[in-house]
């Protein structure tokens, strides 16, 4: 209500009326059936990674939909060559962390090598222990055909689970290195058994622009995209890559919106010489007896 100089209160204006409502919007917890309601309304969604507290924060403010604490930690992070040596227990304390510093935003963690490849039951009480230690929302399985039985016990236990088809990192020794997948039967095959088991989404990486967005017209649950071009109902990237963070070129399909390695390394030059110089600190950066 507004009140005026008379004294009297009124229905709020238009204008402070809309602001409420896009705020209460704004803040309302992101969920399967918002996800499932964007895609219907054919709204993209999108997602992006973090792995610590203040990223998730700030994903959070810039109202991304869903954040996925990814197992590329172990190569964005921890700087290993693959995904392959996460442990549960890593995943576990990222994911605790970004779910501290997420109001709105689901929250979906990854499901590290070798969890999905060892038996129904084990996936089952991995993923148990991740959404009841971190607060997460769901999960991410890679796999769709071959793991969706693991993905039916999942949905069945009360488990949000997004399936990952296309190139599946933990795979990419097997594999021979991460490559484009092109076998549209496959992938086809691999999407349609993670809906009917019961995953709320797939996501698809390093697919053809053209199959991923076939497949994203034949399912009904959303469909997530990374290096699968512009037909899928949402996009993922890794934050590091899109902030320009990483050391080096990144993947085709990131695109860079800025340079804070550049940015970052500046500061801390500019830092190290004004120490250097006895600029830093000056009088009023220093305490007085």
């Amino acid at each position: 209500m507004e009140r005026h100089d008379n004294g009297l209160e009124t229905l709020p204006s238009w204008t402070t009326q809309k602001k409420l409502e896009m705020t209460q919007t704004h803040l309302t917890k992101i969920n399967v059936r918002t996800l499932q309601k964007m895609k219907e309304a054919n709204q993209r969604i999108t997602m992006l990674t973090a792995y610590d507290f203040p990223t998730a924060r700030m994903l959070d403010d810039a109202g991304v939909e869903v954040i996925l604490v990814g197992d590329s930690l172990g190569m964005v992070v921890q700087g290993k060559s693959s995904t392959v040596p996460v442990t549960v227990e890593e995943m576990i304390y990222h994911g605790e962390m970004v779910v501290r510093g997420t109001k709105r935003a689901m929250v979906v963690v990854d499901l590290p090598f070798p969890v999905g490849q060892l038996g129904v039951h084990h996936t089952l009480k991995i993923a148990a222990q991740i959404l009841k230690q971190t607060g997460c929302e769901a999960v991410k399985l890679e796999g769709g055909a071959e793991q969706s039985d693991a993905i039916a016990a999942l949905v069945s236990a009360g488990i949000p689970t997004i399936a990952h088809v296309g190139l599946r990192p933990q795979t990419v020794h097997a594999l021979g290195g991460y490559r484009v997948h092109r076998n549209e039967d496959q992938l086809k095959r691999d999407a349609s058994a993670a809906e009917n088991a019961g995953a709320f989404a797939v996501l698809m990486e390093c697919v053809p622009a053209e199959t991923a967005k076939l497949i994203s017209r034949d399912l009904k649950i959303p469909t997530i995209g990374i290096g699968a071009g512009n037909g899928c109902d949402g996009q993922v990237l890794v934050t590091n890559d899109l902030l320009g963070i990483q050391e080096g070129k990144g993947p085709k399909f990131v695109r860079q919106y800025t340079n804070l390695r550049t940015i970052m390394t500046d500061a801390v030059t500019r830092f190290r010489n004004d120490v250097q110089s006895g600029d830093f600190p000056s009088s009023e950066e220093s305490y007085l007896s």
